[in-house]
């Protein structure tokens, strides 16, 4: 097997042209270095020097040696990315669901480093259903997701409900009193896929007064953003600084329609202790975040 004490001996080789300094070079002896010489011919089946004319490289070893160079380079920057990693402490893999408004997520990512955890964070967006899938094939350690979802094993945190806000065209006729009915207007929602059961429970609520619902299917909050703007769908939505010109923001309170949020996380990994202790400092800061906006809406519908 071809390993980097063989590649550094014939570097070493090369560059002193002498057996004594090239041994004391690597820190060995020259019968070991003769040895590993040897052992590296036969193993790329060509001969790199020529030992009757001194410690000379044959025109094999020439063209070989920039290659056996830029391989203890190679070498030295990956422990070197080694060394600076642990020096970092553990890298913490988080997914944040789509819906989580930006304040929310980023109180939720800066969590761990506020109660003094020293790490390296990754953070993705991705819908419910493949931030499930991925946590459990352990490519993210954690991850805020909407409830309700099958969770597959996964451990999770308490059910956090966060106020929500109905976006309607401002100048639209005929405005009635309920704050979400959509004068024929469909609700813009996401693709069901991405969080079938949240998706039928929010679907199911809107139709809890017994009336047919319409739905438009948008990308994201901004292309629903769009359409409410445009005169041709309403929204419901989780940021509080989701608006433009043209759209009237009230709260969605009749019937209440929050955006529940859970924090989520596979115990069954080998450092699954660890993650819990930093997903309950998420599920903690998840709360506060849902009790702060909870109080501001309610100061500002007064």
């Amino acid at each position: 097997m071809l390993t980097e004490r063989h590649v550094e001996i014939f570097v070493a080789l090369a560059e002193e042209q002498h057996f004594g300094a090239a041994a004391q070079r690597v820190g060995i002896t020259q019968p070991p270095l003769s040895q590993g010489l040897r052992r590296l011919e036969t193993l790329l089946g060509v001969r790199l020097f020529d030992r009757t004319r001194g410690v000379a490289l044959t025109d094999e070893g020439a063209l070989l040696l920039p290659h056996a160079r830029r391989a203890l380079t190679a070498l030295a920057e990956l422990r070197e990315a080694g060394a600076r990693e642990r020096a970092d402490g553990r890298r913490l893999r988080l997914g944040l669901a789509p819906e989580v408004p930006p304040r929310v997520a980023a109180a939720v990512a800066s969590a761990p480093v506020r109660a003094g955890e020293r790490g390296r964070l990754a953070v993705v967006t991705a819908p419910t259903a493949t931030l499930l899938s991925e946590t459990a094939a352990g490519r993210l350690d954690i991850a805020v997701v909407q409830h309700p979802a099958v969770l597959h094993g996964l451990a999770a945190g308490r059910v956090v409900l966060f106020p929500t806000w109905l976006l309607t065209p401002a100048d639209a006729p005929d405005r009635p009193d309920a704050h979400t009915e959509t004068r024929g207007l469909p609700v813009a929602v996401r693709p069901r896929e991405e969080a079938p059961a949240a998706y039928d429970l929010f679907v199911d609520t809107l139709a809890s007064r017994g009336r047919r619902v319409e739905t438009v299917t948008v990308s994201d909050e901004r292309a629903g953003l769009a359409l409410v703007a445009a005169g041709q769908a309403t929204l419901v939505t989780a940021d509080p600084t989701l608006t433009a010109d043209g759209i009237e923001r009230t709260r969605a309170v009749d019937p209440p329609l929050p955006l529940r949020l859970r924090v989520v996380w596979d115990s069954r990994q080998p450092d699954g202790e660890e993650t819990e202790r930093t997903a309950r400092l998420l599920v903690e800061a998840l709360s506060l975040q849902a009790a702060s906006l909870d109080v501001a809406a309610a100061r500002a519908a007064r």
